[in-house]
């Protein structure tokens, strides 16, 4: 899962950063209200944490801006202006969820979480392939039934090739959905992360193989 951090004070965006990745997510982390709406143009997030005092205005503006062009994406607003007046204010603009400084990291992830959730608290999705399941609520991969512990890009990796099952998945795809704009990655990065999964998924007996399609990207799919 993808998410946009815009915050301008370097410590507290280090801290969310970190803990955010512990949590699977992969993290953009911008400080100005420029730079976020150049962000959002060319990434897609699950969920924006936008602070209000921002160096070039009001983190509140990016979201009319984002709803104008159609973008529905949930924006939780961080913010040391925490009375009801501000409250009601970044709410009416179309806020998601609105979340007084300082705060508590577990706080923020619960209100994450929330304003992921799909209508009706549907149970989370699992996907199956081959011997393989996966759980996306609980980001948890299992192979018949045992658990299988994969560190956070090749979970990444995985889920986002079982989401395209039987599709390629060109490398940029995949190189979004584990990496942010802030990581430096290595020319083979990539592939060292599918080789490991490859040689942890053989070792399982999960039954599915992951193909490399020249030029292109890999596929997933049964094992024949």
């Amino acid at each position: 899962m993808r998410v946009l951090l815009v915050e301008d004070e370097p410590e507290m965006a280090s801290a969310l950063a970190a803990a955010l990745k512990n949590y699977d997510m992969v993290v953009d982390h911008i400080s100005t209200l420029a730079d976020a709406e150049e962000a959002v143009s060319v990434n897609t997030y699950a969920a924006i944490l936008l602070d209000r005092q921002l160096p070039d205005g009001d983190g509140l503006t990016l979201i009319p801006k984002l709803r104008t062009v159609g973008i529905a994406v949930p924006v939780i607003v961080l913010t040391a202006r925490g009375d009801l007046v501000d409250r009601v204010a970044g709410l009416n603009t179309g806020a998601d969820d609105y979340l007084g400084k300082p705060f508590a990291v577990e706080e923020l992830l619960a209100r994450l979480r929330a304003v992921l959730r799909r209508p009706a608290d549907l149970p989370s999705e699992i996907i199956r392939l081959g011997q393989l399941s996966f759980d996306t609520g609980h980001r948890e991969a299992s192979v018949a039934g045992r658990p299988l512990d994969l560190p956070r890009r090749e979970l990444l990796v995985l889920e986002t090739l079982l989401r395209r099952m039987g599709r390629t998945v060109a490398r940029a795809s995949l190189d979004e959905a584990v990496y942010s704009i802030d990581d430096e990655i290595q020319s083979n990065a990539l592939d060292t992360h599918i080789s490991r999964l490859r040689r942890k998924l053989s070792e399982a007996k999960a039954g599915i193989e992951i193909h490399a399609i020249r030029g292109v990207g890999y596929l997933l799919k049964s094992a024949s």
